[in-house]
């Protein structure tokens, strides 16, 4: 009883924890029995321990009291026990099993609790495909993939190959159905596979259009019950129909589809109110388009119904509802955010870098797009309404004038009012349009630069040069860099002849507007006057490279060619021509006398004659079909010609002659006979016409052979008084010449003129960059042999030059000649001598003595 210690009732019954005794050090406990033993068994178990009192067990401390408290147990090397003895009976053990730790484990091994240093796990087992569950799996993938593919090729445009893997996934699809029911699992079938084949291959056969194969699938997929939100898929058939013009089966199919759809798609319900609207409109029921379009702009305005409900109500002619239209149109928000965030303010670095960065982006570009669409629309319906709404078109211009004002459109106002006087430009009303656009000079920089422009190209039509160019100057300094402006300044400045400076007003133009086609094409005419050919045939094929059908275009690069000597050239470009306008006779009898230049007169007879049957009055092309004829001996042929060329120019002698020549060729000498007498008669004093007279009489045995005999000597006679009078007078104004002073101004020679901007192929532009003041293009006549004048004036010169050549000397000449009537001549030699493209000249008749031995005697 002496070790005995009582405890007291203070005593703390977990007292002792904290107490660090070294044998609680964890290198000892290898030499620890008590825990080695525990460590071997299951779990840690030791076997049951009785409560021992104090001083039987080394270390051991003394239970409690025999108040029962609870005291910790040790092991026999002193380690806390977690039972303890209450009522005499032992606490059971609550540790767990070891956490990594074996008894063979030595001071400084590694520590390895995941077993890894035993090495890789062993392989998986491999993947069975035959089970029925992987070929399902299997088959969906593939569907998945030729969908995809099906979409992939749609979209680069290969239609074709499309529908075919549309084609294919539905045959997987309908092959993976059978692999589910085979394995009794129809019942978990996947319904978004198969609504996204039949959709897919729906859209295919629509994009193809195979309409009825699209219908029929259509069908299938909203008869489909078991398929979620199908009936929108109405409004694909509705367009379908709409596509056939079958309206009334696609407002049916619209109807029903709006029917189906909730409240909650606002959008989509939208959508499908504006494609009745819209077809009742094809169908030409202007009421229910209203209504449907009424109601939508009380719904959810937008710019396009509202613009669609004006375009309605300007078809059934109400003034009232369209203004109240226009009101609500401009009223529309937009929803864009202010164009200030787009402005960098030059104070932070990172805020302009932030500005630049979202300045061109994709938002911002759609932001222009939406607004730009919401002006065109706005503009159209001004212009549209403006001349209906009141008793003038100028009040109704002034009333939507007034009402963008005072809305969101400001800026709209003034390019209405531009617009205005354009008006009054297609009503012929220049005063009006002219004193609208003078308006403008006090306005801000831009509109003042617009009307300035379209009044200095008003002022160049009505060649008053010098207002144009009044208005060029004021149009530039409001706004250097308009090309419009620029344009319209070198084309005063072309007229002028001041070819150098027009081309650096050109030039000028370009650098600020790269694709002012205006600016380009006269561009290439001043490098031609300048004769600087090169420079002009580049303008030209850069604007070609723009304008790819502008017959004009072709025509100048055509007519360059020429002009550098490169016929075949000039050929091909022409022949691009005929293909835009395969009806201009001009550019026909171009083709017909390049060909002829180059010897080939079957080809040049096919383009003449095509020019003759469009356009049957150019002289030039009569002239060479007849004298084609006239070559080939099928003088018949050629009669028809000579006398269209007489109705068109009656005045003219030799065209007559050119008839009654023809006649006496083909061996009709009574109808030559008698064509010499009605010229005789018209044109008495015309030596040919009675030589021939003579000649024809002798030969027939006629009495008139005197009476024409003495008319001929008192004609030849006459006309060598005329010529003795002639040559005199132009001795005299000889001499008169030599004796005036020299640069006199009766002398000097006056520098050619343009007569007129469109003969000088110049295109003048306005605000718009478009020639004329109502932005329309102006298509300039062009001055390389487009105009008929000019190609018959030169074509003539040159061939009268290449066959003018004096004839054998006792051979009758008649008119051009030719000698054609001498009854010992070959046609074919003398018209190698006197007319090498078939032309005949206009004064080689009447001018010409006849051989002695073809005189009656």
């Amino acid at each position: 009883m002496d070790n005995a210690h009582l405890a007291v009732e203070e005593d703390d019954l977990y007292s002792g924890y904290n107490d660090y005794n070294p044998i609680f050090d964890s290198e000892e406990l290898e030499n620890d029995v008590g825990f080695q033993r525990a460590v071997r068994t299951s779990h840690g178990r030791r076997p049951p321990m009785t409560a021992k009192f104090p001083g039987t067990a080394i270390g051991a401390r003394p239970l409690a009291s025999s108040f029962g408290a609870r005291t910790p147990m040790v092991s026999s090397m002193g380690r806390p026990i977690t039972g303890a003895v209450q009522d005499g009976a032992a606490r059971p053990m609550t540790a767990v099993r070891a956490a990594g730790y074996t008894s063979s484990m030595t001071r400084g091994s590694t520590f390895d609790p995941l077993g890894q240093s035993r090495g890789p796990a062993p392989p998986l087992e491999a993947k069975n495909e035959n089970t029925p569950e992987e070929k399902v799996k299997l088959l969906e993938k593939k569907v998945n993939e030729l969908i995809r593919e099906s979409c992939m090729a749609q979209s680069i445009g290969n239609l074709q190959l499309a529908l075919d893997k549309a084609k294919e996934a539905g045959r997987k699809e309908r092959a993976l159905v059978r692999q589910r029911e085979s394995t009794g699992d129809a019942d978990h079938a996947n319904l978004d596979i198969t609504f996204s084949v039949l959709l897919n291959l729906a859209n295919q056969y629509t994009k193809s259009e195979m309409y009825p194969e699209a219908l029929n699938t259509y069908q299938v997929i909203v008869k489909n019950k078991m398929l979620s939100n199908a009936g929108c898929l109405k409004v694909n058939m509705a367009n379908i129909y709409v596509k056939q013009k079958n309206y009334p089966k696609a407002i049916k199919l619209y109807r029903m589809a709006l029917d189906q759809s909730s409240n909650a798609h606002t959008e989509l319900r939208i959508k499908i109110m504006q494609n009745i609207g819209m077809v009742f409109v094809h169908m030409g029921q202007y009421s229910d388009a209203i209504t449907s379009f009424e109601q939508i702009m009380s719904e959810s305005a937008n710019i396009k119904t509202g613009y669609n409900l004006i375009l309605c109500y300007y078809a059934i002619g109400d003034r009232d509802r369209m203004k109240k239209a226009f009101q609500k149109l401009i009223s529309v928000p937009l929803g864009i955010d202010d164009e200030d965030k787009y402005i960098p303010s030059h104070d932070e670095t990172s805020s302009d870098m932030y500005v630049e960065a979202i300045k061109n982006d994709t938002l911002h570009q759609m932001e222009k797009d939406l607004k730009f669409q919401a002006e065109k629309s706005i503009m159209t319906a001004a212009k549209l309404i403006a001349p209906v709404i009141e008793n003038s078109f100028a009040t109704g211009f002034d009333w939507c004038v007034d009402m963008l004002k005072s809305s969101q459109y400001v800026e709209l106002a003034n390019d209405l009012e531009i617009n205005k006087a354009i008006t009054y430009l297609r009503q012929k009303d220049f005063n009006q349009a002219v004193e609208t656009l003078k308006t403008f000079e006090k306005k801000d920089s831009r509109v003042k630069s617009a009307a300035a422009t379209n009044l200095s190209s008003l002022f160049f039509l009505e060649r008053d040069y010098d207002q144009a160019d009044r208005y060029a100057d004021l149009a530039m300094n409001a706004d250097r860099y308009n090309p419009s402006a620029l344009t319209n300044k070198g084309n005063t400045v072309f007229v002028k002849q001041d070819y150098e400076k027009a081309a650096e007003f050109y030039k000028e133009a370009l650098r600020n507007d790269s694709s002012c086609v205006q600016a380009l094409y006269n561009l290439g005419l001043t490098y031609k006057k300048l004769s600087r050919l090169e420079e002009a045939l580049d303008c030209f094929l850069k604007l070609h490279a723009i304008l790819r059908n502008s017959d004009q275009v072709m025509h100048q690069l055509a007519n360059l060619y020429e002009l550098l000597g490169d016929p075949q050239q000039a050929i091909e470009w022409l022949m691009q021509v005929i293909s835009v306008t395969p009806t201009d006779p001009h550019v026909l009898a171009k083709l017909g006398e390049l060909h002829d230049g180059e010897g080939d007169k079957s080809q040049a007879f096919q383009y003449y004659y095509e020019s003759f049957r469009y356009f049957p009055s150019n002289i030039d092309v009569i002239e060479w079909l007849g004298a084609y004829y006239i070559e080939t001996q099928f003088c018949e042929k050629a009669v028809q010609y000579f006398e269209r060329a007489t109705l068109i120019q009656p005045t003219q002698e030799k065209w007559k002659l050119m008839v009654a020549s023809c006649y006496r060729r083909s061996g009709n000498y009574q109808r030559a006979l008698d064509t010499y007498k009605d010229i005789h008669q018209k044109f008495p004093e015309n030596v040919e016409c009675l030589r021939f007279l003579v000649r024809l009489c002798s030969e027939m045995g006629l009495e008139d052979v005197q009476e024409y005999s003495n008319k001929l000597k008192k004609a030849e006679k006459m006309k060598e008084l005329r010529e003795q009078r002639v040559k005199s007078g132009r001795e005299g104004s000889a001499r008169g010449r030599r004796g005036s002073r020299e640069g006199s101004a009766s002398s000097a020679v006056s520098p050619p003129v343009l007569a007129s901007p469109k003969k000088a192929g110049i295109m003048e532009t306005d605000v718009k960059g478009a020639p004329q003041p109502d932005s329309k293009p102006l298509s300039p006549r062009l001055d390389s042999g487009r105009d008929s004048s000019r190609s018959s004036s030169s074509t003539r010169e040159r061939l009268s030059a290449r066959r003018r050549s004096p004839p054998p000397t006792g051979q009758p000449h008649e008119g051009s000649s030719r000698g054609i009537d001498s009854p010992h001549a070959n046609p074919l030699v003398d018209r190698s001598k006197t007319a090498a493209n078939g032309q005949v000249d206009d004064g080689d008749f009447g001018d010409e003595e006849l051989g002695e031995d073809l005189l009656p005697e």
